[in-house]
C-alpha cells in the first residue's frame, strides 16, 4: 500500500502548527505544502471540494471573512466564484486541509483536533 500524507496550511497558524506538531509525534512522513508561500492552484481546491463542501472550506470565522465586502461574501456560494475567492485570498481557507492519498483514493481533512487526528489515523 502507498500512502502520501500532504497537509496544506500557513506555517504561522496555531492550528497548523498543532497538525504538524502531531503528526510529527506520531512520526507521520508528511510534507507540508505552505499555500501563502508556495501559492495554491485551482485542481487542488477542486480536489478538496470533491470531498468537503464549501461551507467546510471556508473559513467564515477568520479576520480574512471578516474582512471581505459583501459581494465577496456572496460569491463564496457559488463553487467557481468561490474557488477565485480561496485563489485570491488563501487565508479565506479553513487550515489545515489534510489530503490523504491510500493507493490512488484520496481523503481530504479540514481543521485539526486530536480526537479528529486519531480516528484519521486509528491511532
Amino acid at each position: 500500500m502507498t500512502r502520501s500524507i500532504t497537509l496544506f496550511g500557513i506555517s504561522n497558524c496555531d492550528t497548523v502548527k498543532k497538525a504538524r506538531t502531531w503528526l510529527q509525534e506520531q512520526e507521520l512522513a508528511f510534507e507540508f505544502h505552505d499555500f501563502k508561500k508556495q501559492g495554491l492552484d485551482r485542481a487542488a481546491i477542486q480536489t478538496w471540494l470533491e470531498h468537503q463542501g464549501l461551507d467546510v472550506l471556508i473559513n467564515r470565522k477568520g479576520t480574512t471573512w471578516r474582512a471581505l465586502n459583501d459581494a465577496e461574501k456572496a460569491s463564496a456560494e457559488d463553487t467557481e466564484q468561490a474557488i477565485a475567492l480561496m485563489l485570491d485570498k488563501p487565508s479565506v481557507i479553513k487550515r489545515p486541509v489534510l489530503l490523504i492519498n491510500n493507493d490512488g483514493k484520496s481523503q481530504v481533512n479540514v481543521g485539526f483536533s486530536v480526537p479528529q487526528y486519531q480516528s484519521i489515523f486509528h491511532k
